[in-house]
């Protein structure tokens, strides 16, 4: 593992540190405390999990398949089951291999996402982490509405060394993708990402404004490899779950940017996402830093959450 990823897997396993005395405190106390497996045994973790956000029904389909291993392996011991519910949680986590197409092919990438959730921030980052592979990246500021969204991503734009397009405050976002659009085919871009809106408490004006820039990009650049990320801050729980829900109403989302899981007791709710919605986490973000964005690993990720080694 490179010294970067292995950098990476010890800020998670930091700031999973919360997640992890909410979920895994309780869980190892179970484990040692019961010396039997019934039902109270069941009911205890179920809770715990439950607690910990990773959902309702991720947490029923875990006890399932961590009742229907016990029964199968003949296990007795509580102690025991430890490593077969992680091995279960990682297991609703799979949703077989996440693409990074985007990455391979002319793109353009929509990253959409509600005020404060660190939308532009990420948007940022990944430009940053593309223009490191040797892509050449631009950006497009379509989120005209927030105050200071665009001065935002202007910022990003100069950390990360690329172009950006802009407009005044208030414009039409359609109308900066046309001529991010335009700029990206001239200037051979490899991949264009828009920070666009995230206005869910007006649901029919968000989903007209996705309509139009998708009409734009159908038209200009239908060669383009279309890919939409949904940007979710980590630290509301179940609400991040909720608001994945509603923007799934609205656009055809590929994959969700969860952010500020270090410091949250919610951790736990990318397990949920992953399962509940099928929708691929596709990048964590663990704090402000250009590299603390990285791609998604279930594996890695249930390892930091149970402090199991390093993969």
């Amino acid at each position: 593992m490179s010294q970067e990823k292995k950098g990476f897997f010890g800020r998670l396993v930091a700031g999973l540190s919360k997640t992890r005395n909410n979920i895994v405190a309780g869980i190892d106390s179970i484990f040692n405390g019961f010396s039997a497996i019934d039902d109270d045994f069941y009911d205890e973790i179920e809770e715990t999990l439950i607690m910990g956000d990773i959902g309702i029904h991720t947490t029923e389909a875990i006890i399932e398949d961590l009742k229907a291993k016990v029964k199968e392996q003949k296990i007795k011991e509580p102690s025991s089951c430890k490593a077969l519910l992680i091995d279960t949680i990682k297991k609703q986590m799979d949703l077989g291999e996440n693409a990074y197409e985007f990455e391979k092919r002319r793109s353009v990438v929509l990253v959409i996402g509600v005020n404060g959730v660190g939308k532009t921030t990420s948007v940022g980052k990944l430009a940053g982490q593309l223009k490191d592979q040797g892509k050449k990246v631009l950006l497009a500021a379509a989120d005209t509405f927030r105050a200071a969204a665009i001065e935002q991503l202007s910022e990003w734009a100069s950390r990360a060394n690329v172009d950006i397009i802009a407009q005044q405050e208030g414009s039409d976002p359609a109308a900066v993708v046309y001529d991010a659009v335009s700029a990206a085919k001239a200037r051979n871009t490899d991949v264009l990402i828009c920070d666009t809106a995230g206005r869910l408490h007006n649901k029919k004006n968000l989903m007209e404004e996705l309509r139009k820039i998708h009409r734009i990009i159908d038209k200009e650049y239908p060669e383009a490899y279309r890919e939409t990320l949904v940007v979710l801050d980590g630290t509301t729980g179940q609400n991040a779950l909720e608001q994945a829900r509603q923007f799934r109403e609205v656009a055809d989302i590929t994959g969700i940017i969860l952010t500020k899981l270090d410091g949250t007791a919610k951790g736990g709710i990318a397990v949920a996402i992953q399962s509940e919605l099928g929708i691929p986490v596709k990048y964590i973000g663990i704090g402000e830093q250009m590299d603390d964005m990285q791609k998604f690993n279930p594996d890695e990720f249930v390892n930091a959450l149970f402090q199991v080694g390093e993969p």
